[in-house]
């Protein structure tokens, strides 16, 4: 009855995966092995593809090329009229000293002994202030040739959309994206019914926009309904008090549609965390963390971590008071942070969400000045070697067996300064704040699946 079960439970995954997003045979769920334990129970191991496996479809990734085609014309347009519009308003002030120009040099061509040495100064005077004038013609000259390029861009683009149009059929865009963002829901579904995993892969970055300085945070909330999306940034390390609360992530990609909540208390560092509607985040020069409450916009407890060092005693590699590092999992709320008798090394510990009390802890042995950025998955602490370019997740340490691993999962730092990353388990993504840019990642989990009345 084991094997039947878990066969049965493992066929009803791949059709749901198959049935949801046609994915070729090398990038859907994979099954490594179907095996028993030591008390005759079947378990069976799964590679869960990453969230955005529908964008793969080749004409949804036609459509987002096509997509981003229109965005970069659109900016192109935008900057070309802002340029042109600029450098229409100098000709047109420097319109009357042209005209003056013109008549001083027509009166010396028709009486050259009127121009005396007092006249021909002012002449060349006036002629030097209108010596600005070419690089605005060399400019228009550069816009005209932009144009055209333009021009050819969107020709292509119309021989895209009747390409797509032709390919696509009845269906339009709007029902397309709907069905897309059914897909991913069910996607989203199956993937919860998996429960943990071990991380054994890193998406692409995906960047979501370029605000805010080179420090700072971003995140949603990793208890809420899906049908939340409330999204908050909190810009810079030092000093901040300023939280801004947008309503979805759309409206956080355009800056718009957000509230604002002003701390009681100024934070440090980047390591804060939303978790079940409130903020937990460590409080300025010290190692008091704080759970402030968004709907009641008041601090509901704040509590010291014993022994924790602060105000870049025992920071991440890339500094910034980044002392205590909170974050959030699919079995709770967290605390990266070390100790001077745990001689520098990281240290974790279980909180308890509501008295912010340490419930366990453990000793790394890793050196925290040596990691770039940390993040929990699953109970498990996973670091990364660097904050800079060619930084990969080098180091796990699994909470449940109090053991470690050195690791080698590379991922692209693509803007070269990562300040902040931390894991939704809620979206199953790692949101990362990189050189002033917002950025995500999809992971890829290890499963392991065991059986319904094991």
């Amino acid at each position: 009855m084991h094997l039947f079960s878990a066969m049965f439970l493992l066929v009803m995954l791949a059709a749901m995966s198959s049935e949801a997003l046609y994915p070729s045979p090398e990038e859907g769920w994979q099954i490594y092995s179907s095996a028993q334990d030591a008390d005759g129970k079947c378990i069976c191991t799964v590679v869960a593809p990453a969230q955005n496996m529908c964008n793969r479809d080749p004409r949804s990734r036609q459509l987002r090329q096509l997509m981003e085609k229109v965005q970069n014309i659109t900016q192109s347009m935008e900057l070309l009229d802002l340029r042109t519009n600029r450098d229409l308003q100098y000709v047109r002030n420097t319109e009357s000293l042209m005209k003056a120009v013109d008549v001083k040099l027509k009166t010396a061509s028709d009486n050259p002994r009127s121009l005396n040495p007092k006249s021909l100064q002012d002449l060349k005077d006036k002629v030097t202030q209108l010596l600005p004038l070419l690089p605005v013609l060399e400019q228009y000259k550069t816009d005209a040739r932009q144009i055209s390029r333009v021009r050819e861009e969107v020709r292509n683009l119309s021989l895209v959309l009747m390409a797509i149009q032709e390919e696509m059929g009845a269906y339009d865009y709007e029902e397309l994206r709907h069905r897309v963002l059914l897909l991913e829901t069910r996607l989203h579904s199956c993937m919860q019914k998996l429960g943990c995993g071990k991380l054994t892969g890193v998406s692409n970055p995906i960047t979501i926009r370029a605000s805010g300085s080179r420090f700072g945070s971003w995140m949603t909330d990793t208890m809420i309904p899906s049908s939340d999306n409330r999204v908050w940034s909190m810009d810079g390390y030092f000093k901040g008090r300023r939280v801004l609360e947008y309503r979805t992530l759309n409206d956080f990609m355009k800056g718009q549609n957000f509230v604002q909540h002003l701390l009681p208390h100024p934070w440090a560092g980047t390591g804060h965390v939303v978790y079940n509607g409130s903020l937990y985040y460590n409080k300025y020069q010290s190692n008091i963390i704080i759970k402030y409450h968004f709907r009641s916009r008041s601090v509901l407890v704040q509590r010291s971590l014993s022994g924790a060092g602060y105000n870049n005693t025992f920071p991440y590699s890339w500094g910034g008071s980044s002392d205590i590092d909170l974050m959030a999992d699919e079995n709770g709320l967290w605390a990266v942070y070390t100790t001077i008798p745990n001689a520098g090394n990281i240290v974790i510990s279980r909180l308890e969400p509501q008295s912010l009390e340490v419930l366990q802890t453990w000793d790394t042995g890793f050196p925290k000045r040596s990691a770039g950025e940390s993040f929990m998955i699953c109970s498990t602490l996973y670091v990364t070697n660097s904050h800079l370019a060619g930084a990969k997740i080098y180091f796990a340490y699994y909470t449940n067996s109090s053991s470690y691993e050195y690791t080698d999962i590379p991922f692209h730092n693509q803007y070269s300064h990562i300040s902040m990353m931390d894991y939704n388990p809620r979206e199953r993504v790692l949101y990362t704040w990189n050189n002033g840019h917002q950025v995500l990642y999809n992971v890829t989990l290890f499963q392991v699946i065991k059986t319904a009345g094991d």
